[in-house]
């Protein structure tokens, strides 16, 4: 399979972009006004304790209070990691976890880090199990543990790396979690990284030392480093950087931790934009729209709610060739696959319904979950799928840290307020008519002047005229229409004259 990475740099805005077989299967967008605050660590205040949440809102120094709940502050005397984890997971069966007000007070200087972006209205989330993640090793500064990650599935490799890193940390009090990167790395690499883990949590404390509250004590890598310290592997062919600035510090940096893949990154000099070369800029408008054609003649629509995600399988035009069982099984197989790419590339987390066409045979349905799974294999982010329910509903999770592709990219329409509909002109007229009969009971005025959007107002003239000559009558008032351009269809004004 062929896989590059496609990094493109302007002054405000910084994109990554992840191709196999030249589609688009990821994209990451960072801005210089709003990068994102996930790994930093922070000196933050206790500002507010919730007792009936188990939790508290700490000042951090960002716009809103962000979110530390209990189960995120406790470390039980014997920690436990997940086979699984490529990041800190919260150790648990260690007895109930006390009462947040035992944990932490207001005023209480605290340091944490940031887990989960501001997503909407809702502030960052927190932790104060820090985890500053390298090349193949995450550091446990507080945890004295080891863990491997599960996606290391030889045995023989494990038993490997945890020999490697048991000799290395010796007597060293802080934990690590080896990461999927690190599958056959020589004990060099696992040594640089320790090295390297052990210098930035020196220097961590010492910022932590000399800090006020609300200030960075650690920051994230920048977007294009953070992408190739956590993409980059044998299977990327080629990382092409269209920023020389940019392409230096990416030499820089995969000379230091990967100096096996210095041939893999390029300069792009070309004067066509990087992003248009590979089609990347019109996948990404395709991203932002609700239905996603499929081959066959079908098509997806990709809700995108508060609660949750939907994703509607329709047979569209697609007869098939067979019969209706075979043309929805074919229908379905495309779309798992489909869906499996909109997710990671449209970046949507939380819980996720899947509504395949209902289908009777049951050897389809297992094919048809297999065929998602296979597509979710390679995610970065952790999904979860569950078996197909009698309404060929397929609920799954998958890991959200980060706002969608659509909120980073978009807000909500001012027109509609975000509903994605508008009300009619028709629906707008009869409100205008209801509104001239409550002014002219509350207020005196001789005449009225009524200024709405050119179609309403036209409608009005044209369609409603007799009702606007009784409508006069009936108030003993002349009333004026005025068109104005440049309001939305649902916004008018009635003026007493």
């Amino acid at each position: 399979m062929s896989e590059e990475i496609l990094i493109n740099v302007t002054p405000r805005e910084t994109r990554v972009g992840v191709v196999e077989n030249g589609m688009l299967q990821e994209v990451h967008v960072e801005r210089a006004s709003r990068r994102g605050y996930v790994g930093n660590v922070y000196k933050g205040r206790v500002q507010r304790v919730m007792p009936g949440m188990q939790a508290v809102f700490v000042d951090i120094g960002l716009e809103r209070a962000a979110f530390l709940h209990a189960s995120d502050i406790v470390r039980p005397p014997l920690p436990v990691v997940a086979e699984g984890a490529e990041a800190v997971v919260v150790p648990a069966g260690n007895g109930p976890t006390p009462s947040i007000t035992e944990l932490v007070h207001e005023g209480q200087e605290i340091v944490v880090q940031v887990v989960k972006d501001p997503i909407g209205t809702k502030g960052a989330r927190l932790s104060t199990h820090l985890s500053i993640p390298s090349r193949y090793l995450v550091l446990l500064p507080h945890a004295r543990t080891l863990g491997i990650s599960a996606r290391i599935e030889d045995e023989a490799e494990r038993q490997r790396l945890k020999e490697v890193m048991t000799s290395l940390i010796g007597e060293n009090p802080l934990g690590y979690i080896v990461r999927t990167n690190a599958e056959e790395q020589t004990a060099e690499s696992l040594a640089f990284d320790v090295t390297y883990l052990g210098k930035v949590w020196r220097v961590v404390q010492e910022n932590i030392a000399k800090s006020k509250v609300g200030e960075r004590v650690y920051e994230e890598l920048s977007l294009p480093l953070r992408s190739l310290r956590d993409m980059l592997n044998d299977d990327i062919e080629k990382v092409r950087v269209d920023s020389r600035e940019t392409y230096e510090k990416v030499v820089k940096f995969v000379h230091k931790f990967m100096p096996s893949l210095d041939d893999r990154v390029e300069h792009y000099s070309g004067e066509r934009p990087i992003f248009d070369l590979y089609g990347v800029e019109d996948e990404i408008q395709r991203a932002l729209k609700k239905e996603v054609p499929l081959k066959s003649g079908g098509y997806l629509i990709v809700d995108q709610t508060e609660a949750m995600t939907t994703i509607d399988v329709n047979t569209g035009g697609y007869l098939g060739t067979r019969n209706l069982e075979e043309t929805v099984y074919r229908t379905n197989l495309e779309a798992a696959q489909a869906a499996a790419r909109q997710l990671r590339l449209r970046n949507l987390g939380g819980i996720i319904i899947i509504d395949f066409i209902d289908m009777t045979d049951e050897e389809h349905k297992r094919q048809v979950l297999r065929m998602l799974e296979k597509g979710l294999q390679r995610d970065h982010a952790k999904t979860t799928v569950y078996p197909m329910s009698a309404l060929g509903l397929v609920e799954m999770t998958r890991k959200r840290t980060t706002e969608s592709l659509e909120r980073q990219l978009c807000e909500p329409c001012p027109a509609c307020g975000g509903r994605g509909a508008v009300k009619t002109a028709e629906t707008v007229t009869y409100e205008i008519f209801r509104e001239i009969t409550r002014a002219v009971r509350q207020f005196n005025a001789e005449k009225l002047l009524v200024m709405a959007s050119p179609k309403v107002v036209g409608r009005i003239l044209e369609e409603e005229s007799v009702a606007v000559a009784e409508l006069e009558e009936f108030i003993s008032k002349s009333i004026r229409f005025q068109a104005e351009e440049h309001y939305s269809q649902e916004q008018f004004d009635v003026v007493l004259l």
